[in-house]
């Protein structure tokens, strides 16, 4: 028997260990082999996104310390040297200024809600430094300042004035206390919107000056004969 007849009747007679394996196209056995491995049982144990993220972000630290390193006197050491004097730098310019300020435009008003008298002010800020709670003092203070002008009539009563404002306008009749008054105006915003902590001493500036501005004499601003 010749040709594919006899082919088969040889393939047919081969034991079963000897018969030719079944082949698969290269394109269709490697689609399947992606489809198997797709699968979520072969990913389960993947890094999540966010670690790989967070890989490649130490990866590329990593190399911009590498590359700063060698270009820095004295390689790694040399670097670390630079970052720690600079780390020092930035935690002396914050221990003497504090947290950065609001500028005057963007800070806060003076009174909350609720209208309270220069004397009740100077009642809650008396409490507050005698329990030594001196930001709440000079704030409380500060308020008593400016509430007690505006009851003399030497400003006017104005929802949402900020310290500064309040001690710009009190400063028009009242020149020779300008510069306490600004300075005033500092402290309550240094401990209401810089994160500084009030003290003593600067409760007792405050409260020596509301006692000064409540016998100052006002300058006529008026127009004069």
């Amino acid at each position: 028997m010749t040709g594919r007849g006899a082919l088969t009747d040889r393939a047919a007679a081969l034991p079963a260990a000897e018969t030719p394996p079944v082949t698969t196209p290269r394109d269709p056995a490697r689609e399947a082999a992606e489809r198997e491995l797709s699968e979520r049982l072969y990913h389960q144990d993947d890094p999540s996104l966010f670690s790989r993220a967070v890989d490649r972000l130490w990866e590329w630290i990593g190399g911009l310390l590498d590359r700063a390193s060698g270009a820095t006197p004295g390689g790694a050491v040399g670097l670390l040297v630079i970052v720690l004097v600079a780390a020092l730098a930035l935690a002396a310019l914050w221990w003497r200024l504090g947290s950065p300020r609001r500028t005057a435009g963007t800070a806060g008003v003076l009174f909350g809600g609720g209208l309270r008298s220069a004397a009740d002010h100077r009642r809650a800020a008396d409490a507050h430094a005698a329990a030594g709670r001196w930001t709440e003092a000079v704030q409380e203070r500060m308020r008593a300042v400016v509430r007690s002008l505006e009851e003399r009539t030497l400003l006017d009563p104005r929802p949402g004035r900020t310290a500064d404002e309040a001690a710009a306008e009190a400063a028009v009749s009242l020149p020779d206390h300008a510069a306490d008054l600004r300075a005033a105006a500092r402290a309550f915003d240094d401990v209401t919107y810089g994160g500084r902590t009030g003290r003593p001493e600067t409760y007792e500036r405050l409260r020596a000056l509301d006692s000064t501005l409540d016998r100052a004499k006002p300058v006529l601003t008026g127009p004069t004969a």
